[in-house]
């Protein structure tokens, strides 16, 4: 099966037959997620990694208002808490945007996987560093840019991460 993340980590890093393997191994039960749905909420422990397959998903912080602050879109192929796992709570939320299918992964599959493929633990790594460059990039829209630019900002950062 070449699922939205095998894909994405062939993108940064070669992987093997049997790194090929341990991933599907990763996923053996989709749930169907509707669209406005928490998958976790600040202050759950975080049991597992969730992986969005398909659909549209957000990091967010609620504010005291009741305003919705959106931190970042989960795209097919993204982890949503890959590093997340190691805190005793969330300190955010992930929601869905869209339906959305969704893999939890426990930590312990993580830890594994990690352990016997650097492969693998290598493209993990460049996700992550695609994702804090995205962060910067929002840190400068928020901080430098005028409404519009941010807004053709996103829709540039989006189709290039879903041409992955």
């Amino acid at each position: 099966m070449q699922h939205a993340l095998i894909q994405k980590l062939e993108s940064f890093e070669a992987l093997s037959d049997r790194d090929l393997v341990a991933l599907n191994a990763l996923v053996p039960r989709v749930r169907q997620v509707g669209a406005g749905i928490d998958l976790i909420s600040e202050g759950d422990n975080p049991e597992n990694v969730h992986l969005i397959l398909d659909g549209f998903a957000c990091r967010y912080k609620m504010l005291p208002n009741g305003q919705r602050q959106i931190m970042a879109y989960l795209l097919p192929g993204d982890f949503c808490d890959l590093n997340v796992f190691i805190l005793d709570q969330m300190d955010h939320n992930i929601g869905t945007i869209s339906a959305c299918q969704v893999v939890d992964i426990p930590r312990a599959a993580i830890d594994e996987i990690t352990a016997k493929h650097p492969r693998i633990t290598r493209a993990f790594w460049w996700c992550a560093l695609v994702d804090e460059a995205v962060l910067r990039e929002w840190l400068v829209n928020l901080g430098a840019r005028e409404a519009h630019q941010r807004l053709a900002h996103l829709l540039c950062e989006l189709l290039a991460r879903l041409e992955v």
